[in-house]
């Protein structure tokens, strides 16, 4: 009677350690928090072809939420004046993971020039504008680091 009351609080105690630790066994740490990169490289970022929209001025955060069909990821950018829109995290490789990095380019459209909203600079919280994107379980299983770039900077989160 003792042996299988010991084991069970044995496993209870190692599986408890799992939920709230920093134990890669639970899937709530399976991306870290995000981190701020350098900014753009030599020669500039690639021209998405087609896509006539520009890129966010700065990505502020970075976020990556487990679903049960893979894995949400929320970028949030500061454009410099309000009035931005249609925001979009556009994959570079079609979403697929290169040397396990899925890499983003977080681009909107600039209000019209001349506009009201064109000219509205006010607070950080009344600019900011926020994309988000999908990745399946199959990609994820082979990501192991997430980037979205911007104008101004990229922000990254690795497992």
């Amino acid at each position: 009677m003792r042996k299988p009351l010991t084991a069970a609080l044995v496993l209870t105690l190692a599986l408890s350690g799992c939920g709230f630790g920093q134990s890669r066994l639970n899937p709530l740490n399976w991306f870290g928090s995000s981190q701020a990169e350098t900014l753009e490289p030599e020669g500039g970022y690639p021209v998405i072809e087609g896509d006539d929209r520009n890129m966010v001025a700065q990505v502020t955060a970075l976020e990556i939420k487990r679903t049960l069909d893979g894995a949400i990821v929320t970028a949030r950018g500061l454009p410099p004046t309000q009035g931005y829109w249609d925001a979009e995290l556009v994959p570079e490789d079609k979403g697929r993971p290169v040397d396990g990095v899925i890499t983003y380019h977080f681009l909107l459209r600039e209000p019209p020039v001349g506009s009201p909203a064109a000219g509205r600079v006010m607070t950080t919280e009344s600019r900011e504008i926020v994309a988000g994107a999908f990745i399946n379980t199959t990609r994820l299983a082979n990501t192991s680091k997430v980037v979205v770039i911007a104008a101004g900077n990229s922000r990254s989160i690795s497992r």
